[in-house]
């Protein structure tokens, strides 16, 4: 990373809502909450997925994904946000920068791929359900698990080298909670249109092009429920995908919201405190959605639970 650091700047500046003291005393004890309540519920999670025989399938194994996924985006930027929340010192160093950068980047852009997967999975599983377990082997899983994860992180860590090495001629104040990289490309006094170049053709490959994909496999989802006969047949094939479907609603909402809006001259503080929020609170409902919309999640659960309790 030494050789990167060439932009003189050793550090940067996270702005976040330091105009706010008053605002960052109540969003703590709700960020920390919200933390908190992700760490317990994507671990529970892994573990019920992992330790329940019956939930040994390609879609607790891609559930058990997203949960990780989950985990380690928010871990990526919380921890040292709440600590800013408190502290009048609010700077990262630019090598923590970059790596905070890279981990968001990776994490999110893996988060696209796998609900896409996840989505491939549901439609193999309703509309092909005699030939499902052998076009969704385990084989088939790892390497679209191991796919996603490999190509989100190459990607992410070129978007980052190539936005780190540009000069930033002194300037330093990050105009954001995190390094996000659209912020600190704003800092940046040299051609940034490489990067730009970029971000653009990632942007395309993951979000227009998976979302294309869940909203395929659904239409042709919807289409094969349509022609079960029973109507205790559509609930239950229905019940297989909504939570899913809730989840992708909830991601993809909250991104169309936050970057396809129309842009105002003026940042609002509104605004900040929404991507906030909206950054925690995603990875904090995906377990309570597939625990809340899944009865297999949540029997596994109390077995789990009823276990353990016997062996004290």
């Amino acid at each position: 990373m030494e050789t990167l650091n060439r932009t003189g700047v050793s550090e940067f500046f996270l702005k976040g809502f330091s105009a706010y003291p008053a605002l960052e005393h109540v969003l703590f004890p709700l960020c920390s909450a919200m933390y908190l309540v992700t760490l317990l519920g994507n671990t529970a999670i892994v573990a019920v997925s992992m330790l329940d025989v019956r939930l040994h399938t390609p879609m607790y194994f891609f559930l058990s994904n997203l949960s990780i996924l989950d985990i380690c985006y928010t871990s990526s930027f919380t921890p040292l946000m709440l600590v800013h929340f408190l502290s009048s010192q609010k700077t990262i160093s630019f090598t923590g920068c970059a790596v905070q950068m890279c981990l968001s980047l990776s994490t999110g852009s893996t988060e696209c791929l796998l609900l896409a997967i996840m989505a491939y999975d549901r439609y193999l599983a309703i509309c092909w359900p005699l030939q499902y377990p052998v076009l969704m082997s385990r084989k088939l899983c790892l390497l679209l698990v191991g796919a996603a994860w490999v190509f989100s992180l190459l990607k992410s860590v070129t978007e980052t080298v190539i936005t780190m090495k540009l000069p930033f001629c002194g300037h330093y104040m990050v105009n954001h909670f995190i390094c996000e990289i659209l912020a600190v490309l704003k800092l940046a006094c040299g051609d940034t249109s490489v990067s730009e170049a970029f971000l653009l053709a990632g942007s395309i490959l993951l979000l227009p092009m998976p979302l294309a994909l869940i909203c395929l496999s659904y239409t042709l989802i919807l289409v094969t429920i349509l022609r079960v006969p029973s109507s205790a047949g559509r609930r239950k094939a229905f019940s297989t995908c909504s939570a899913h479907l809730a989840v992708v609603v909830l991601f993809y909402g909250a991104i169309i919201y936050m970057y396809m809006r129309p842009k105002s001259k003026e940042s609002h503080v509104s605004d900040e405190v929404f991507t906030v929020l909206y950054t925690m609170v995603t990875p904090m409902l995906n377990p309570i959605i597939y625990s809340l919309r899944n009865k297999e999640v949540k029997e596994a659960a109390r077995k789990v639970w009823s276990k353990s309790w016997s062996c004290r």
